[in-house]
């Protein structure tokens, strides 16, 4: 008899990755569904009563978890806190936990609460799971390191999701990279050697979602699309025929790094398979850092001119950066900012180096003595580093805040948003069509960026826009809905790190006025404290309240910390240890 398998896949929290307050213009969830376990359920025995559950496009509800017989899930870094809350669930329930993905396999020993974890890539680790948990002796642990071939991988299991609430649909061509770089998990978790799927199956997998009614944006998750050039040759012609035959259903996007530009061939060949959009990880302007930290493919080329290169055969490039490398000079904020603006980036996910356990990054800092403690896998917004920097933490933590605010200033942002409109070449194959949800996001657009505190940039960029590139207002009113999303996360990071920053302000104040009162009655001076923590405490919940709801939490816990630390300093008043003061 077949079993009842609840597939969950933990909430994101709100990331300049997510999209969130983009996504409300055209009326969507979540950018793609979780691919990963889409392919686990394929895998699962076929008599198995599988349903799905995405915390980010609807509530996991009680009654799902109580009627099923095992729970799996899969997770990244970044989804920790949510799925330690669906294991609780799972536990309060009694349902058997198995827990997969990028985050278990690189940190199962320090997850508490599942049963059974099967890692590394499941057409491997599933099946003996499978198996084991059939007998009633399944193990606690299932790895192994194998390579599987991706051409045993059956094609996902859409049918699970509801696709409506997604603005783009996920598929994946090959796992692996050719290239090392130090701080990258990527090669640790499937290898150096890029495993392809054959073009049948990529091209079986489209015409599943074809044939189920999607049509619109495709990403295509590979990690390095580029990383086994000699199969993406012979698959961009098919892909290509397959979309011609089919009037273009669908614009693709995906990863890649920045030699891309040096392949003409391989840019034309993306452009005329529907691609409009990639992904580069260009991580710094400093040659000296991307030598030290094994990123020599970006070393080697003049890398403005490398994204033009590939913004004028006709893909939009995104670009990641990342600060706090060892090697980062004084001057490096600046210049990320002048690269960024310079060659019209308008999505630069810029974050803060994370030391991951698995890289050889987090080994090297961890023999060093250097790493501090787990990362949240939240590295463009938690503003905390699991590492001690060779820079000042400090002035790293302040350029970096300078580098976000104003590379999501609006007027900045729209400059490079009309950049790249000035330098993209449009084509047929891979141009945004104009549909009902573009329709929406267009009125939503006029509406709410209309009145909102950047109005003025906002229309001086629709109106610019239009005179320079009159064919792309799709393009046009999609980058402005997306700036609505980068300058709401921007202001509202930069607002929960003000009010950190007046904690610390008020913890120090405080803890001298605790040394002040050395003298006097004892019960008095301890009553004039806790009054003054009370009004302390009513004032920074009030400003608390003021910070959007997807941030408050974070606020709550700098505000929580305060109030213990300003007791923890009462109580040292009571037991007649003053605090020291500060050198």
């Amino acid at each position: 008899m077949g079993r009842r398998a609840l597939l969950v896949y933990p909430e994101m929290p709100p990331t300049y990755w997510s999209m969130r307050y983009a996504l409300r213009f055209i009326g969507k969830k979540a950018s793609f569904p979780p691919l990963g376990l889409l392919t686990v359920a394929a895998m699962l025995p076929k008599d198995w009563d599988v349903t799905l559950v995405d915390m980010n496009v609807e509530p996991l509800r009680p009654e799902e978890v109580a009627s099923a017989d095992v729970v799996l899930t899969s997770s990244m870094l970044v989804q920790k806190d949510s799925l330690e809350r669906v294991i609780r669930l799972c536990k309060v329930l009694g349902k058997p936990v198995v827990a997969g993905g990028p985050y278990p396999t690189a940190s199962f020993d320090r997850i508490e609460g599942v049963d059974h974890f099967v890692l590394n890539e499941a057409e491997v680790t599933l099946a003996p799971f499978l198996a084991d948990f059939e007998r009633g002796r399944a193990r606690h642990v299932y790895s192994d390191p194998a390579r599987p071939e991706l051409a045993v991988t059956p094609a996902p299991r859409f049918d699970l999701v509801r696709r409506k609430k997604y603005s783009s649909m996920a598929l994946q061509f090959s796992r692996g990279c050719p290239h090392s770089c130090e701080f990258c998990d990527i090669v640790e978790l499937f290898g150096h050697r890029p495993r392809t799927k054959t073009p049948a199956q990529l091209l079986a997998e489209m015409t599943i979602l074809h044939d189920e009614g999607w049509q619109g944006s495709l990403f295509v998750v590979d990690d390095n699309f580029i990383g086994n050039r000699r199969e993406v040759r012979a698959l961009l012609p098919q892909i290509a025929a397959w979309q011609r035959a089919r009037d273009y259903p669908f614009t693709l996007f995906t990863e890649a790094t920045i030699d891309l530009a040096e392949d003409e061939r391989l840019m034309d060949g993306m452009v005329e398979a529907g691609f409009n959009m990639v992904f580069l990880g260009i991580e710094t302007p400093d040659r000296c850092t991307l030598q030290s930290v094994g990123k020599t493919q970006n070393a080697r080329s003049d890398m403005v001119a490398a994204v033009r290169a590939i913004q004028s055969r006709g893909m939009e490039v995104s670009g990641g950066f990342v600060l706090g490398f060892d090697s980062d000079p004084d001057d490096i904020f600046d210049r990320q900012i002048g690269f960024i603006q310079e060659a019209a980036i308008p999505t630069a996910m810029v974050g803060l180096l994370t030391a991951l356990p698995s890289t050889r990054l987090g080994r090297r800092l961890l023999a060093e003595g250097r790493l501090t403690e787990d990362s949240t896998g939240n590295n463009t917004h938690d503003l905390r580093l699991n590492f001690v920097p060779r820079m000042d933490v400090q002035k790293l933590l302040a350029g970096y805040k300078r580098v976000l605010a104003e590379i999501y200033r609006p007027d900045r942002y729209f400059e490079r948003c009309l950049g790249l409109l000035r330098n993209l070449k449009v084509h047929r194959s891979s141009r945004r069509r104009i549909r009902l949800t573009e329709l929406r996001a267009f009125v939503l657009s006029l509406l709410v960026q209309t009145f909102s505190r950047y109005s003025w940039a906002y229309w001086k960029f629709l109106l610019r826009g239009l005179v320079a590139r009159p064919t792309m207002l799709a393009e046009t009113v999609t980058m402005a809905v997306k700036g609505h999303h980068y300058f709401k996360m921007t202001r509202n990071v930069l607002e929960v790190d003000r009010l950190k920053k007046t904690l610390d302000e008020l913890v120090r104040a405080f803890e001298q006025r605790v040394r002040d009162m050395s003298t006097g009655d004892l019960a008095a001076r301890v009553a004039e404290l806790q009054a003054t923590r009370d009004r302390l405490l009513a004032r920074v919940d009030a400003r608390c309240r003021r910070i959007h709801r997807d941030f408050r939490g974070y606020a709550e816990q700098a505000v929580a910390h305060f109030a213990v630390t300003m007791d923890e300093l009462i109580a040292q008043l009571e037991a007649g240890r003053l605090p020291t003061a500060p050198v």
